[in-house]
């Protein structure tokens, strides 16, 4: 029911669930500012808390909008920054991935930095398209032509993203597999495992949680969007605060409770040695080749055909100090990070 005949919605917007919303967002929020300053993960995590200021800012554009159902501007802003909240949370789980794959280099089938390179920037093209898709929709001003545009820009978004996220989750899997197979992770729970393998089963099992919860958003989003303005997905409310809500203040809860800097080191030049409990201090993994490079190319699919050695530092781990066991200079900078995501 259309709550006055200026409404920009379909529907009389509820004035209760986003003020919900935001205390819950806030305060998760404010736990994950306060969880970054205990870890000193700000380059790895400072995502989540930048999720939940975008949630915290649409939802309350949100709650002035369903007092204002005719104010145009308060009706983009809230559209948009609920939009563009959970892909923020996809960054983190590349950022997360490839802090893994830094601690794991001899697995990794990727360099670690380009997990986050590659996909960031797949993101950020997909949130310049998402963001003039979604204002030329939600404009009822523009041009029978600028919508259809903007909602053709709106689906291919939405498209891409689902594709780029499940094409993470597959990258996960392969390094998952190849874990299993160097026995560093369990294919199920065992007491016997050793702490190192618990915790990267934990933080694994986190990022497919996590990526569950935001492809289920994905996918309705997808379809809400191929359903249309006059869809059911569009003129009902309760979907939104379902999936844009509920679901994603479940996956900061979540990540809230066992936050990922719980189970990996703040310095990516500390990795695991090949028997699955020794942290050593490397040098790092460099990718050398040129940065645009890296960017056209980041399985280095050209280095295979070439036959170009890399710099496998773990295969000489006995030249590398053991964490907790550095000799008086060799171990600058634990404990701090001084290392780039």
């Amino acid at each position: 029911m259309v709550c006055c005949d200026s409404s920009l919605y379909p529907f009389s917007p509820s004035k209760t669930a986003p003020v919900i919303l935001l205390a819950v967002f806030l305060s998760s929020t404010v736990h994950h500012v306060y969880l970054n300053v205990r870890y000193k993960s700000w380059r790895i995590t400072a995502t989540l808390p930048w999720g939940g200021f975008l949630f915290v800012t649409g939802f309350a554009m949100r709650e002035v909008s369903a007092f204002k159902p005719n104010h145009l501007p308060l009706f983009i802003a809230s559209t948009c920054l609920l939009l563009l909240a959970p892909p923020v949370y996809a960054v983190t789980n590349y950022i997360v991935l490839g802090r893994v794959l830094y601690y794991v280099p001899y697995l990794s089938p990727i360099h670690p930095g380009r997990v986050i390179s590659t996909f960031l920037g797949l993101d950020a093209v997909i949130g310049v398209i998402t963001g003039n898709g979604g204002a030329r929709v939600a404009n009822p001003d523009a041009s029978p032509s600028d919508i259809s545009a903007g909602k053709a820009m709106f689906r291919a978004s939405i498209i891409l993203q689902l594709v780029s996220f499940f094409l993470f989750v597959a990258l996960e899997g392969f390094f998952h597999r190849r874990c299993i197979r160097q026995g560093l992770v369990a294919p199920k729970p065992t007491p016997e495992a050793n702490e190192q393998s618990k915790k990267l089963r934990r933080i694994l099992n986190l990022m497919y949680i996590s990526s569950a919860i935001i492809s289920c958003r994905h996918v309705f989003r997808v379809v809400e969007v191929f359903q249309g303005y006059d869809g059911y997905l569009a003129t009902h409310e309760w979907p939104l605060y379902i999936f844009d809500g509920l679901f994603m203040f479940a996956n900061m809860l979540m990540l809230n409770i066992w936050h990922p800097m719980q189970y990996l080191p703040n310095d990516n030049k500390i990795y695991l040695s090949k028997d699955g409990v020794t942290q050593r201090w490397g040098p790092g993994w460099v990718d050398k080749r040129h940065f645009l490079l890296t960017i056209v190319d980041p399985f280095d699919v050209a280095g295979l055909f070439m036959k170009k050695d890399k710099d496998r530092f773990w295969d000489h781990e006995d030249e590398h100090p053991i964490v907790g066991q550095e000799t008086v200079g060799a171990g600058k900078g634990a404990g701090v990070d001084t290392a780039a995501v």
